[in-house]
């Protein structure tokens, strides 16, 4: 099967942001590309309620949509080979299943459905760090994808797949990467007797990132590397950070039962106010 990156539409102005994203990065990475639109039925699947315009307008407003997105992967991306997929089940449901066959999924940040106000709806947050890979979300708005790719890093292994996203992208845009450690001290480490102390785990902090990413960079001695390792909450550190941004790339545990804690907290952060696209790499 041809390599794709999959991307949902539902003809909000999200969905057309992540559109964009989705060809660009086609382009840039020579794979094929899957627009996907969910029709959903419910609640239009009660008798009280049918669907407007009788029971196939869904499906007819969803190859509508379709048809409006290969237009404008076309203009945008020419030479990007576009396929399409209407398909019926929640949009949660049939992103998840898409991310099984992409190495790509990319997500508008809020949809048709999604409160006015909210910067974030409840599809990207129930697909990111859910499904295996990456998942992209896209705010409109974000702006051309200039400037540097920015990478959260960590201690911990789950770290090694958003290293490998980030340095790929890093490479094929031919900008720098950005290795953004923000770490946490105890209250205790800020008393004037343990400054000393304090100085050792600095230390040990810079070690442990340039560390993890002494493996990376020799895979990828192209890519100009920036360490930023500072003693701060991440979530606001990686969200300052992506304002000079093209792209801010975290990684997801995976861990736990259901819902958010899948996420993990400083992913759910960052997609909630990160100022360019970020990527969920689970």
């Amino acid at each position: 099967m041809t390599e794709s990156i999959a991307v949902g539409t539902d003809g909000s102005a999200a969905a057309t942001a992540a559109l964009e994203w989705a060809v660009d990065d086609a382009a840039r990475r020579g794979l094929s590309l899957r627009i996907v639109h969910a029709v959903d039925r419910w609640p239009y699947d009660v008798a009280e309620l049918p669907a407007p315009g009788g029971p196939d307008h869904l499906s007819r407003l969803g190859e509508q949509m379709l048809a409006e997105a290969v237009a404008a992967s076309a203009e945008r991306g020419p030479d990007v080979c576009v396929t399409t997929e209407l398909i019926e089940g929640t949009p949660v449901e049939v992103l998840g299943e898409q991310a099984e066959t992409a190495v790509e999924l990319v997500v508008g940040s809020r949809g048709l459905g999604g409160f006015a106000g909210s910067l974030l709806g409840s599809v990207p947050i129930r697909v990111a760090g859910h499904v295996r890979g990456a998942v992209v979300v896209v705010r409109p708005g974000a702006g051309e994808p200039h400037g540097e790719v920015v990478v959260g890093i960590d201690g911990s292994a789950e770290c090694e797949p958003a290293l490998g996203f980030a340095f790929e992208q890093a490479r094929l845009r031919g900008c720098p990467l950005r290795a953004v450690h923000a770490w946490q001290a105890p209250v205790h480490a800020f008393m004037s007797e343990a400054g000393r102390d304090l100085d050792e785990v600095r230390q040990g902090q810079r070690r442990m990132a340039a560390d993890r990413l002494a493996g990376w960079q020799e895979r990828f001695p192209a890519v100009d590397v920036v360490q930023d390792v500072t003693c701060a909450h991440p979530v606001p550190t990686l969200v300052a950070a992506s304002a000079r941004a093209g792209l801010l790339v975290v990684g997801s545990r995976g861990l736990g039962a259901v819902g958010s804690v899948l996420l993990g907290s400083v992913s759910r952060g960052v997609l909630h106010h990160a100022h360019c696209p970020v990527a969920v790499v689970r």
